[in-house]
């Protein structure tokens, strides 16, 4: 489980105008419509063509707990990809992206300060330039510890120097231990 790219995923899910199929069926026949052909989407979901075609005709309504998992994951991943691509394309130039963590929370300073991480519950409002990189980041299939990091440089720049105002010093913040990430845009 990838817990900041399921976030970041969860959030641009919210932005979506209408709901994904929720039955078996209905999302075969959205997958063969999206694919072209019930080969390609046996490929996909590793089944037979001939179990598409049924869940396509509705002789087969209820699927194996494995098959519905990668069915649902793969519709979400194909679900209004127009309203998905807006949603990042506004939260990376004007909205931001907004970072709910229950993390341990870490910095190195330099000598005479206290650098000891400590649990936080932190919500905070990244800049536009943050929710970019997130989002380009995911896009090239940055794992979890890279975006972590990024969300690490804007949380130490929005939250510890308050935009330059203090803290000036601070060389590096680390998350580690995150027990919770939510992100809204």
């Amino acid at each position: 489980m990838t817990l900041f790219g399921d976030g970041l995923e969860a959030a641009v899910q919210k932005a979506f105008t209408r709901p994904a199929p929720k039955s078996a069926p209905a999302r075969m026949r959205y997958l063969v419509r999206q694919l072209k052909g019930t080969k390609q989407v046996a490929q996909l979901l590793r089944v037979s063509q001939r179990t598409i075609e049924r869940y396509v005709k509705d002789q087969i309504k209820k699927p194996r707990p494995d098959l519905a998992a990668r069915l649902e994951r793969e519709v979400n991943k194909r679900w209004q990809p127009q309203i998905r691509a807006r949603a990042r394309q506004t939260a990376a130039t004007t909205g931001g992206i907004v970072i709910d963590t229950r993390a341990r929370i870490g910095y190195t300073a330099p000598v005479g300060s206290t650098d000891d991480a400590r649990v936080r519950h932190l919500t905070v409002a990244l800049p536009p330039q943050y929710a970019a990189r997130l989002f380009d980041a995911q896009q090239a299939g940055a794992g979890d510890q890279q975006l972590q990091r990024i969300a690490a440089e804007g949380l130490k720049e929005v939250y510890f120097q308050d935009s330059g105002r203090r803290a000036g010093s601070l060389e590096e913040v680390r998350l580690t231990d995150v027990e919770h990430v939510e992100f809204e845009l």
